[in-house]
């Protein structure tokens, strides 16, 4: 972001790292029914060093979270932090705990 990313572009590719987790959850127990909720997030932004807005950036995966899961069970607490770069060069990278019925 910063570069040659927008932040518009970068929102939405943080939105496509959280279907592709909804993607890799359901398979990995069988139903987004399981999920009692999200409990945590860390954002990471592949940036310049002048950029300052990947809470925003990182809005595109929270927003589609609480669409999901409500806005209850689909808010968690987050950190998004700006990194000098990410592996292959990608926008974004994100990681989450999820709370699992069995």
């Amino acid at each position: 972001m910063g570069g040659e990313l927008t932040l518009e572009q970068g929102f939405a590719e943080a939105r496509l790292v959280g279907l592709n987790m909804l993607a890799s959850v359901r398979h990995a127990v069988g139903s987004l029914d399981k999920v009692v909720r999200l409990v945590k997030v860390l954002g990471m932004v592949n940036c310049t060093n002048d950029f300052t807005k990947q809470p925003q950036v990182i809005n595109g995966f929270s927003e589609l979270m609480v669409q999901v899961f409500g806005e209850t069970n689909g808010k968690a607490a987050r950190s998004a932090v700006g990194m000098g770069s990410l592996p292959s060069n990608i926008p974004v990278e994100i990681e989450a705990i999820f709370q699992i019925r069995s």
